[in-house]
């Protein structure tokens, strides 16, 4: 009985941390593939764009597509094109610091939340500075991955109470 209850002990001293550590280990290893996808295809998909924005059946598709295929869709795609080994190295780094960090506050070590913490926004901070205001005018995607890292961010703030300061 006392196994049992030294269990449930120390399940309850983790909190959260074991789930979104592997949630971590998840988004991070993806985070990678497609860092490594989005450098192999980024000129291709510049072409596909100007083709398709050139063709003559442009004007027959509906308002919302054509929204898509914008002037600042192209602009985002040039400077990603032209910017992409800085791109692919700093995604490469933050997922890498991430993954280390959740390894770390698996360990219960403090060190590893700001690990964490400098692993999710050193991507964006690259990508920023890379590629300017454009990178803001990005669509959808990069709203929503921004709002996922600040989410695991708060998560992971609410857990720092179960992790050592050592």
């Amino acid at each position: 009985m006392n196994d049992f209850a030294s269990d449930i002990e120390e399940e309850e001293s983790y909190g959260s941390i074991k789930t979104l550590t592997i949630l971590t280990f998840i988004g991070s290893s993806l985070g990678i593939v497609l860092g490594i996808w989005t450098y192999l295809q980024s000129s291709q998909n510049l072409v596909k764009m100007q083709e398709i924005m050139n063709s003559p059946e442009f004007d027959k598709f509906p308002d919302y597509i054509k929204k898509l295929y914008s002037q600042n869709t192209i602009d985002f795609l040039i400077k990603m094109d032209v910017n992409k080994l800085p791109i692919l190295i700093l995604n490469f780094i933050g997922c890498s610091l991430c993954i280390y960090g959740a390894i770390e506050m698996r360990k219960l070590k403090m060190n590893g939340f700001y690990t964490y913490l400098m692993g999710s926004l050193l991507p964006f901070v690259g990508m920023f500075l890379f590629m300017g205001s454009t990178y803001l005018k990005g669509g959808y995607n990069v709203y929503f991955g921004l709002g996922i890292t600040i989410l695991f961010i708060t998560i992971y703030g609410f857990q720092t109470k179960y992790l050592d300061a050592d």
